[in-house]
């Protein structure tokens, strides 16, 4: 009658995911991106040593279309100048690789393409934290003249 207990707590789950997407600041999204990325390719090594061949291309898939679909289609190369290229190129490299990882089940390609987006994922973390940062001084800035003036 009210369903399964698993299917309450993945509505719940979900729930959570969009809330938390949709209050999250660009920074925080790109983590959330690397983050999908670096759990994908974790269930990848994970079924690889299980030699559950269809679920390791799954978890691959997953991790080349949240980097083609999410992390490069996001990119504003124009705006971003080289930086944004070579992100491009970076992300390029990595769905390449992942392809080959995938057709060969290794693992040594996954854990470098791992190694890659943990760089990246915690450089995007320390630009939230200076961002987050920056904007807690902007009130304090903000309220300064009044204290003056009192």
């Amino acid at each position: 009658m009210f369903g399964t207990p698993k299917r309450g707590v993945g509505a719940y789950a979900t729930v959570g995911l969009e809330t938390g997407v949709a209050a999250a600041s660009p920074q925080k999204l790109v983590v959330m991106l690397y983050d999908g990325v670096i759990v994908a390719l974790l269930s990848a090594i994970n079924h690889i040593k299980a030699s559950n061949v269809a679920a390791k291309g799954a978890s691959i898939s997953k991790a080349i279309t949240i980097i083609d679909n999410g992390l490069r289609a996001s990119l504003d190369k124009k705006a971003g100048g080289e930086v944004a290229q070579n992100l491009d190129a970076l992300y390029d490299y990595m769905s390449r690789r992942l392809l080959q990882a995938n057709i060969k089940n290794d693992i040594a390609i996954i854990e470098e393409i791992h190694g890659l987006m943990s760089n990246l994922r915690e450089a995007w973390v320390e630009i939230g934290a200076r961002s987050d940062s920056a904007e807690q001084a902007v009130p304090a800035i903000q309220r300064a003249p009044t204290l003056m003036s009192a």
